[in-house]
This record gives C-alpha cells, sequence and structure tokens, in this order.
C-alpha cells in the first residue's frame, strides 16, 4: 500500500489520536501483567526441581510467539480490514509484516486516506503479539516438565502462525466466521481453546509426570511447592485483565462512543462491570466445590472458569446475566477435571478450563444473547459488511468452538509427527524423575529431605 511520503499530515498526531494511543498501549500493558500471574501460577504448581526450566521454557516460547508476531503474525488478522475494503490477504501481508511499509511507517507520514490511526494499528502488533506469546505459555502448562524444550520451541512458531490466520477468521468483526454471526468479544477461540486442542493431541503421547497419580521410585509424590503464590499469581491477572478490555473496543465520533471488536454495542463500564462480576461468580461456586469435595484446587479455577464464561461475551452481558453465567461455569469445568482425573489424564488446567468453561462460555453466549446485532464495519450502511448485520446465533458458536479446537488438533497431529522423526518429542522419564533443573543446569532445587 502506497502512502509514505514526505508530507505530514497533522490528523495522524494529534491529541485525540494520542488518547487512543493510549488506551490500546495500556492492553499490552494488561497483557505483560497477565504474563506476570502465569508466571506465578506455574512457579507455586510445577514441581520444585523442575521449576526454574519450566519457567524459562516458558518465557522462551512467550518471546518465540512474541517475535514470530511481529515478523509475519498481525498481516493475518489485519487482512481482514483489507478484504473488505477490496483488497486481499496478500496485500496486508506485504504491508505489515516485519520490513512492511505500513509496520515501518512514521504515522505523521502516511496520509490518512491510505490509513488513519497508524499509530494505534502500530500499537495492536504490539499488544497481539503477548497474545500470541501467551498462547505458547498456555500450551505450556499443558507439556511441562515432559516435552523437550527444542520440540516445544519448534510448536511456538508453528502455533504463533496457525493462531494468527485463526484469529483473521474467528475475532474481529469483519473476519470470515465473525461477520457471519460467530461472537467472540475476547478472543478466548484463538488464543485459549486453540492451544487446548494442540494439546489433545500432545498430552496423551506425552505420559504422565513422575508421581502424578503414582509413586515413583524416585518421586514419592508430585508436590506443588507454594499454591500460596499461585493464588497470588491468579490476583495479579484478574489485576492486569482490564487493561486489556479497553484494547478490545473500538472508539468513534462522538469521541466516548464505543463497541466491541465485534461491533457489538456496549459500554465500557459495562464491559469492567461484566468483567468483575465474572469472577466473583467462578469464585463463588468454585469455593463451594472445593469446600464440598476438599479439593484446594477448585478456590484457583473456580474464578478462572468465571472469568472464562464472560470472556466471549463482556460486551453484551447485563451484569446480572454475566453473575447467573459464571456461577454455571466452574461446574462445567469440574466435570471435566474429574473426567481427567479418573483416567489419570495428566493436563489439570487447560481441559477444565477451555473444554468444559470455554465451551460453556460460547454456549451461554449463543443462548442468552441469541439474536443480538453485530459484526460488519461502523459506517457501512449496506452490503455483506453493514454495521451490525449479523446476529449472535447457537449455531455459530458451535461453529467458532469447533473450528478453533479441530484447528488445534490438527496442528498438533501434524507436529507429533514431524517431532518425533526430528527432535524428539518427549523427556525420558528418570530425567522427569531426577529433575530437569539438575540435568540442564546444575540447580538442585528439590530437598531430599
Amino acid at each position: 500500500m502506497e502512502g509514505t511520503t514526505t508530507a505530514f499530515f497533522a490528523g495522524q498526531v494529534t491529541l485525540t489520536q494520542l488518547v487512543q494511543n493510549l488506551v490500546y498501549a495500556s492492553g499490552t500493558v494488561g497483557a505483560l501483567t497477565v504474563v506476570a500471574g502465569l508466571l506465578m501460577i506455574d512457579a507455586g504448581t510445577t514441581r520444585s526441581a523442575n521449576l526454574y526450566n519450566s519457567t524459562i521454557e516458558k518465557m522462551v516460547g512467550f518471546f518465540i510467539g512474541f517475535a514470530t508476531y511481529f515478523i509475519i503474525g498481525f498481516g493475518f488478522w489485519a487482512g481482514q480490514y483489507y478484504i473488505m475494503s477490496g483488497g486481499t490477504m496478500m496485500d496486508s501481508l506485504k504491508d505489515w509484516w516485519f520490513f512492511g511499509a505500513l509496520s515501518n511507517a512514521h504515522a505523521q507520514k502516511v496520509d490518512p486516506a491510505v490509513w488513519p490511526g497508524l499509530n494505534t494499528f502500530q500499537i495492536f502488533i504490539f499488544f497481539l503479539a503477548c497474545f500470541a506469546g501467551i498462547v505458547n505459555v498456555l500450551l505450556h502448562f499443558a507439556v511441562s516438565e515432559r516435552m523437550k524444550a527444542s520440540a516445544f520451541y519448534v510448536t511456538c512458531v508453528v502455533a504463533t502462525v496457525v493462531s494468527s490466520v485463526l484469529s483473521w477468521a474467528v475475532w474481529g468483526s469483519v473476519g470470515p466466521l465473525t461477520n457471519a454471526g460467530f461472537h467472540d468479544f475476547f478472543g478466548i477461540g484463538f488464543v485459549y481453546i486453540f492451544p487446548t486442542g494442540i494439546a489433545m493431541v500432545l498430552v496423551p503421547q506425552l505420559g504422565k509426570r513422575p508421581g502424578m497419580f503414582a509413586p515413583h521410585p524416585k518421586v514419592a509424590s508430585y508436590k506443588a511447592p507454594s499454591i500460596g503464590l499461585a493464588a497470588t499469581g491468579l490476583i495479579t491477572i484478574f489485576a492486569g485483565l482490564p487493561m486489556v478490555i479497553l484494547s478490545c473496543l473500538f472508539f468513534f465520533d462522538p469521541e466516548t462512543y464505543a463497541v466491541s471488536v465485534t461491533m457489538a454495542d456496549t459500554s465500557v463500564g459495562i464491559a469492567f462491570n461484566n468483567y468483575g462480576i465474572s469472577w466473583a461468580g467462578g469464585a463463588i461456586t468454585g469455593a463451594i466445590i472445593s469446600y464440598r469435595t476438599k479439593n484446594y484446587i477448585y478456590l484457583l479455577l473456580g474464578p478462572l472458569a468465571g472469568y472464562v464464561s464472560g470472556a466471549p461475551g463482556f460486551d453484551v452481558y447485563l451484569p446480572w446475566q454475566m453473575f447467573l453465567v459464571s456461577l454455571g461455569a466452574p461446574i462445567a469445568a469440574w466435570v471435566v477435571y474429574n473426567f481427567t482425573s479418573k483416567r489419570e489424564i495428566d493436563e489439570h488446567k487447560l481441559f477444565p478450563l477451555f473444554i468444559g468453561a470455554g465451551f460453556y462460555a460460547l454456549i451461554m453466549v449463543g443462548l442468552v444473547k441469541s439474536g443480538t446485532p453485530r459484526g460488519g464495519y461502523f459506517g457501512i450502511t449496506e452490503g455483506a459488511y453493514a454495521f451490525q448485520h449479523g446476529q449472535i446465533s447457537v449455531l455459530m458458536q458451535l461453529a467458532g468452538f469447533a473450528l478453533c479446537l479441530g484447528a488445534g488438533i490438527l496442528t498438533g497431529l501434524v507436529l507429533s509427527v514431524v517431532l518425533k522423526v526430528t527432535t524428539g518429542l518427549r523427556v525420558p522419564e528418570d530425567a522427569q524423575a531426577e529433575g530437569l533443573d539438575k540435568l540442564i543446569w546444575g540447580l538442585d532445587n528439590e530437598s531430599k529431605s
């Protein structure tokens, strides 16, 4: 896309533009806060003998995803707006890849007729790159301590590219599925459900960690070193996500008019309150489950399940609706948790939260808010991309869930075949039991007493 000149376009760098830039920049702060919270949860629940290695692999995986997204990922997501305007996906990739004209242009030198609000879109590269990294951090929760680092890092590159393509289809307002009626305000499809699909393939092949379900000669039982630190990580995530909510809104004239990324009617206050009450509802039901079962885990999973249940619909729910929906989310997660635990499937985070609560979340939006107008783009009054021409429906929610989970499963199947014959996939059981911190880094963190 041509448009960079020696002229100065003051409309690209007004105070109004700066305010919007700061709003979206705050989303990157929120996303990084979420990463910090996830690392705290990992530090509190990973066996001490593997703790440093697990943390480092998550950090490296995050930055592999982050860098890969800068190189190629954003062009896929932005492509929906090019196609809406009569361009092509290749046009978007050429403009927004690492060396692209728009990803490297100074906003004041680009005619607004070519691309208005350029600073904001450039900040969105950073914002969405954070979530590309979070995809990899979440996947690592499922394969931690068992998957070879080399295999995981290759997976990070592939997962970033595939999730970027998926974001074009299922997150925004004019991608093929979102324009047709699939509604996912917070992007749980391509950020949460997609890596869960990959994990569904890899976890059975990686097997159980020593001591997780039965004593091992070197590991009598799998012990989490600090549940308190994990709880602190939970609150850190809670504190970071409100800033992300702001970055899932579009603002149009008059300047305080907000619509969601899906172009549904909403407001900043309603979206924030829905977010907060979803955590409260999940925490209440999670606490009831924990006290009834004497299992501490649902004091942690409950609030997260409540959040996941609301994430697709923070923009369209009313707070009382959100609270009622979130009360049921930990039950959906509990059903999956019990199913996998009884079958000694060693995955206690992604499956309950994103198959259980995630499926529940997408379906409940379809049931409770069926017929809600959204999709298209503000200002377009007719045609395939007319503002709010599409409606939320259960059928489209099912289609979105199936696409995101299916894309993850297919990615996992292809990767598992390739990795087995190249880098290898699984860390040997004896090495897992001995502890990767000691074997790889010479650290002896676990008390032998």
